[in-house]
């Protein structure tokens, strides 16, 4: 299959939720050996809308995370939502871009050679093995998840981001689907 175009050229903003997702991976050393943790990221508020920690780099476990945010995001099937990422093998595989076509998702890979073609994913690994990672030695694939599911839920709601307005990325988007309410009522 022909490798899918950049649709963002760099450009890592949204006007609304569910326009734009990116996702990447990244690797930690553990007592046991290496495990990988995939993100996907919401670029609206930089919301962490699916994860996962696995012992193999397969194209499995970052299909894991892309379903994990589907099931929370469960964005519309009419299209409107893109989903960038690098040119992985894993990212590119088959099943994970007929995935992407069957929930109505427009694909896009970055470029080739290009140090920022998906820079906001590889910001939030940057954040994760700063705050987390490094602070310690790991034991195993378990640990590295425990550590990551409490950095999620504190990164998602407590974590203020300047590029949104220093509110959590929950806050952000809780905040646009209430005025988004608020103007629907006063039509």
């Amino acid at each position: 299959m022909p490798c899918p175009l950049d649709r963002v050229n760099r450009q890592f903003q949204a006007e609304r939720p569910n326009a734009l997702w990116v996702s990447d991976f990244t690797y930690v050393r553990t007592w046991q050996g290496f495990v990988y943790v995939a993100f996907v990221i919401d670029v609206f508020a930089r919301r962490i809308v699916g994860w996962t920690v696995s012992s193999a780099a397969r194209a499995d476990f970052v299909l894991d995370a892309l379903e994990q945010a589907l099931f929370a995001r469960q964005p519309p099937d009419q299209g409107g939502l893109i989903h960038h990422r690098d040119r992985g093998v894993q990212s590119v595989s088959i099943r994970y871009t007929e995935r992407l076509a069957e929930a109505g998702i427009e694909t896009s890979v970055g470029s080739v050679g290009d140090l920022y073609d998906n820079a906001l994913a590889e910001t939030i690994n940057g954040l994760y093995k700063a705050e987390v990672i490094h602070r310690q030695s790991w034991k195993n694939r378990e640990a590295v998840e425990l550590a990551t599911l409490a950095w999620v839920d504190g990164f998602n709601h407590r974590r203020l981001l300047g590029p949104i307005g220093n509110v959590p990325p929950a806050e952000a988007e809780e905040a646009y689907y209430r005025l988004l309410a608020e103007s629907a009522m006063a039509v």
